[in-house]
């Protein structure tokens, strides 16, 4: 009987072995639920106490996924429902200047916590809903907003008082009967005079009005708050001065007759059809903002004006030739109050404006003087403005300002003095500016760069003043840096190509050894498996450009020798780096195609970041131009310098990828024998406004551009196998896209295509097994046609 006991013992365990053990990839196994590959920590974020607080899921619970570490001890533990319910995340926090208190918003009410004692006092409790707490009055008081109106709380007194009357709908009311007015025509001021003249009472309660109401003017009284009406606009960013002088806020007025689409359901709980509301073309019309500032000594209110900005009239050069030919002549831009900081201690506003078409972005300051603002600085581009961090900007002191921008063709730091109109390059050269931060003390920036690889970010202290720029992470690949309240500590996200984040902690000094405190990201089946270190390579477009790529050289090449380019989506995002990628099914999918002899190659193309502003907008006008013909010199270099068959190169994506996976099949005969495309856009008149319309303009102003690059004109082209698969619920590219090229493909009369349809799933799927159905059909695909 023991001898049965033993044996069966050691089935289990052989069993429980085998079951920890991934062996051989396959498609369903790389397709589960992302939990079976491990648990990484995210969103790290420091308590005012020093502990440190970050999500993480070791257990596999379904809800209670907060841990943090203590100041004590760098063992994770699990937060109670207490220390969740009171955490207040960092970006939630406004502190004052001296750093001894900060405030927050929390369940609709307004909290105030000094820092020293830990004492938190809740200074408002009602019904209402209290927002965007602020410091002002020197500090003295909070101030928060309340329906569309700032209230002040004294912090020595508890006091509190309105500070604004802002409402909506107040002007232009039904006056009643004896409503007075200052229009009077001609018959009803002789009518006024004659009462005066023929009724002594009257003329005797005239004059003892007016001389009361002369007497009333000369009291000392409050401000009056003036009642500010904003009509049917919405209001925004309301927010007061450090002196409590002033109060700016932007209002906000909706286009009309915007249309909006419609995405159907068709699996539903009540088993009818449903219909999504979704977003609206591009072309839209635009709404309008306009930024005023209530002067609250004066109780008067000032519409600022940006009549002098440089370049409000300025033709974009597409549009030249065509408003030449009409003999037009150039109307002053639309505009957009995009963001406003008031100056630490003063009452000096920083403005940030940009214009609708996206190709200026002015900074600019409003010091109480007038309703015109002073040029701090204009970023011009003939493509559109963006760039990692294009909207980091902020306050060094009361006289100085920093902010980024690519004018010398990279994101770069810069700081400008408003008097004199100084400006101070603090960093320069061939790579990119990300996160900046200043410190307490405002003696350092911090901020993170790929100085030392396009696919490396690393995380730097550099001198407020500029200067030789101190590197403080060491390790290869991504550190994703959190600074801790006393600026001692950084908690680091980290990340190899080939290694999921784990959460480490540094002192903040240069050269010290971090500590790693996660170490659940990889599970043990997970680690079974020798997954690739990709080589980030680079090869030479044909343009003369160097293209950068991840490489996943096959186990065996074999006989066929085929290969796959991998297009990543979003556009303006990197994948050729070496950090864990957000692409991570992709990822493993890619190490079971080297695993059956694929060489594949994954490319930041024209228009990726990472890479610089030409990079960035290298397709303007025309996407499907030089993002698609690096796909094509990325297929030379397979088969030129790796010995791919030429004949026998697939390529596939999703969304952007998608699409240049579609125009690649139409235009590109006999690069690519298979291609699959994954929620691709196929005609871009019908995405969306924000993204296309910096990309290609306006379908009605540069129709040229969209002709060229809309997939849908050119399918007739398709010569090789093709597949397209699409959530039919996708809120972002609609599946009316692909049913639309489908049907051109049907006039056509084209072959060997298909259109695989996945009724509950959304841009980005979730079920795995629709994960699994879609990538099996596009491994079927490359296995049928390049293996051949």
């Amino acid at each position: 009987m023991q001898k049965i006991f033993l044996a069966l013992a050691f089935l289990i365990s052989l069993n429980a072995a085998a079951q920890q053990t991934l062996g051989k990839l396959t498609v369903e196994k790389i397709m589960r639920h992302p939990s079976w590959m491990g648990t990484s920590p995210s969103a790290q974020q420091w308590g005012a106490d020093g502990s440190l607080y970050f999500y993480w899921n070791p257990d596999g619970a379904p809800a209670d996924s907060l841990y943090f570490i203590s100041r004590n001890s760098t063992q994770p533990r699990k937060a109670t429902p207490a220390q969740k319910q009171a955490l207040v995340w960092e970006n939630n926090k406004v502190y004052n200047r001296a750093g001894s208190a900060f405030a927050y918003a929390q369940n609709g009410d307004i909290f105030y916590t000094i820092i020293k004692t830990g004492k938190t006092i809740r200074i408002v409790k009602t019904v209402d809903i209290e927002t965007n707490p602020q410091f002002s009055f020197n500090d003295s008081m909070l101030v928060y907003q309340r329906s569309q109106n700032l209230f002040a709380w004294n912090i020595a007194t508890g006091e509190t008082m309105q500070l604004t009357r802002i409402q909506a709908g107040t002007a232009g009311g039904p006056r009643g009967s004896n409503a007075r007015t200052d229009s009077d025509n001609a018959q009803e001021k002789w009518l006024k005079q004659d009462q005066l003249k023929t009724f002594t009472v009257l003329r005797e309660r005239k004059e003892k009005k007016d001389a009361t109401d002369a007497y009333n003017k000369k009291l000392p009284k409050e401000a009056s708050l003036k009642l500010i009406d904003i009509e049917d606009k919405f209001l925004q960013n309301l927010s007061i001065s450090a002196d409590g002088n002033f109060i700016s806020f932007r209002l906000f007025k909706s286009a009309a007759n915007n249309k909006g689409s419609i995405v159907p359901s068709y699996v539903t709980e009540s088993g009818f059809t449903t219909d999504i509301a979704a977003r609206t073309k591009v072309g839209q019309q635009a709404g309008s903002s306009e930024l005023f500032i209530y002067d609250r000594l004066s109780d008067s209110l000032i519409s600022i004006k940006t009549t002098g900005l440089p370049g409000l009239q300025d033709v974009p050069d597409y549009a030249k030739d065509t408003a030449a030919k009409k003999n037009e002549k150039a109307l002053a831009r639309g505009l957009n109050f995009s963001n406003t900081s008031w100056s630490p201690t003063g009452h000096t506003l920083l403005v940030d404006i940009r214009s609708l078409d996206n190709k200026d972005r002015w900074l600019a300051t409003w010091q109480g003087d007038s309703s015109n603002l002073k040029l701090t600085d204009r970023q011009r581009d003939e493509a559109w403005v963006g760039g990692p961090g294009n909207f980091s900007r902020g306050w060094i002191d009361d006289n100085n300002v920093w902010f980024l921008s690519e004018a010398s063709g990279y994101s770069h730091l810069y700081s400008i003095n408003i008097l004199s109109g100084v400006k101070k390059v603090l960093t320069s050269g061939q790579y990119e500016i990300g996160d900046v931060n200043l410190s307490k003390d405002k003696k350092f920036f911090y901020i993170t760069t790929n100085e030392v690889h396009p696919g490396e970010k690393h995380f730097y202290r550099i001198p407020v003043a500029g200067g030789k720029a101190t590197r403080l992470t060491m390790m290869e690949g991504n550190n994703e840096v959190v600074l801790s309240p006393d600026e001692k500590t950084i908690a680091i996200l980290y990340s190899y190509s080939n290694k999921p984040t784990e959460l480490f902690l540094q002192d903040n000094e240069a050269g010290k050894k971090p500590l790693q405190v996660t170490s659940k990201a990889q599970s043990d089946e997970f680690k079974t498996y020798p997954w690739r270190d990709p080589a980030v390579v680079k090869f030479k477009a044909s343009d003369g450009a160097w293209v950068y790529a991840r490489l996943y050289k096959p186990a065996t090449a074999g006989n066929s020798k085929p290969a796959v380019i991998f297009v990543h989506g979003a556009g303006y995002l990197q994948n050729a780096h070496k950090w864990w990628s957000n692409y991570f099914r992709e990822y493993m999918f890619h190490n079971l195609l080297a695993d059956e002899g694929y060489s594949v190659l994954d490319i930041d193309y024209r228009g990726s970041a990472g890479y610089g502003r030409d990079w960035r907008t290298g397709i303007y006008r025309h996407m499907g131009g030089k993002d698609l013909t690096d796909q094509v010199d990325a297929a030379a270099f397979l088969s030129d310098s790796l010995g791919v068959d030429k004949n026998r190169i697939g390529i596939y994506g999703g969304s952007y990828g998608g699409f240049i996976t579609l125009m690649a099949m139409f235009t590109k005969p006999g690069v690519f024998a298979a291609g699959a495309a994954l929620r691709p856009v196929t005609d871009w008149a019908n995405y969306n406004h924000g993204y296309t319309s910096n990309i290609l303009n306006e379908p009605f102003t540069d129709s040229i551009a969209y002709r060229k690059s809309s997939p849908i004109y050119y399918a007739d082209g398709l010569q090789g196998h093709l597949l397209m698969c699409h959530g039919m619920l996708d809120v972002n590219v609609h599946y009316q896209d692909v049913v639309k090229l489908t049907q051109r493909l049907i006039e056509l009369k084209k072959d060997n295509w298909e259109l695989a349809s996945y009724p509950m799933e959304d841009h980005g799927f979730v079920e795995p097994s629709s994960w699994t159905d879609e990538y099996k059909r596009i491994f079927k695909l490359f296995e049928q046609v390049l293996k051949k």
